[in-house]
């Protein structure tokens, strides 16, 4: 018998808010989404499943959306408790309402706030870990969504990569860890704004989505104040053809979407 997937198809369900709409995402949990906002993808996914499992520990998730990487994480027991900073009121009382819908609302702690102005002392003392997945593109790059949801989650409008790092290393314990799901491509940024902020890199991904393509994704994590020395990992590629030529998930992501979590390879041995 197969193992249970850890996410259920996508199947929009329309509920009591006329502008949002509830998806499945497992057996256990339900998100409330935006209908014209960025919806729940492999993105965030992959950096649930990425995050080292730490029980104890206090974390933060920057630019938490609809909350769908906080449920994820409260769940599964990643952390014991999460802040979800949200700079968009709407979708900060949205994460609210999918952790009281999942009852969660002792797991998760709601701010809406931005990145930018974040002080340790919002949240009473240094935190463990961080997580995001922040703005890929800068305010330059390209067309921005005409929908003011889309365009702040995609561009970086209201701070870089480089302000989140700032932040993450403002309230950080000495050791804590920052992990990010990015773009290959700013790579450059990522790296820069670690340095300046006092992150050592330590373990590095490629999400490829064909053997045959160029990456679409990377997975990080650094450590605040960390020694010099960094994991990359294999290459986590997401399809492949199987005997018929037909396109199937590959054993890694399908191990991923099955247990919630990366292979064990994926971490730094």
């Amino acid at each position: 018998m197969q193992p249970k997937k850890e996410i259920a198809p996508m199947q929009e369900n329309p509920c009591h808010h006329t502008d949002a709409f509830q998806t499945p995402i497992n057996h256990r949990l339900t998100l409330l989404q935006q209908r014209n906002g960025l919806t729940f993808g492999t993105d965030a996914y992959l950096l649930y499943a990425y995050l080292r499992r730490r029980p104890r520990a206090i974390a933060a998730d920057f630019g938490s959306g609809s909350g769908v990487v906080s449920l994820l994480c409260a769940a599964a027991d990643v952390y014991a408790k999460i802040h979800a900073v949200e700079l968009q009121p709407a979708y900060s009382a949205l994460v609210a309402q999918n952790a009281a819908d999942n009852a969660l609302s002792d797991r998760i702690t709601v701010h809406t706030a931005d990145v930018r102005d974040l002080t340790v002392q919002q949240f009473g003392k240094p935190i463990d870990a961080v997580f995001s997945n922040p703005p890929y593109f800068l305010c330059t790059d390209g067309l921005q969504s005409p929908h003011e949801s889309k365009a702040i989650a995609r561009h970086a409008n209201h701070g870089d990569i480089d302000a989140f790092c700032a932040a993450a290393g403002r309230i950080l314990k000495y050791g804590g860890l920052l992990t990010v799901v990015y773009v290959p491509r700013r790579l450059d940024a990522l790296c820069a704004a670690l340095h300046e902020n006092h992150f050592a890199l330590k373990r590095l991904t490629f999400v490829y989505p064909t053997a045959d393509h160029a990456p679409c994704l990377l997975l990080a994590e650094a450590k605040k104040s960390g020694a010099p020395g960094v994991y990359q990992t294999p290459p986590l590629i997401l399809r492949c053809r199987d005997a018929n030529g037909a396109w199937i998930d590959t054993k890694a992501h399908q191990y991923i979407y099955e247990h919630g979590v990366f292979p064990d390879v994926y971490f730094q041995p």
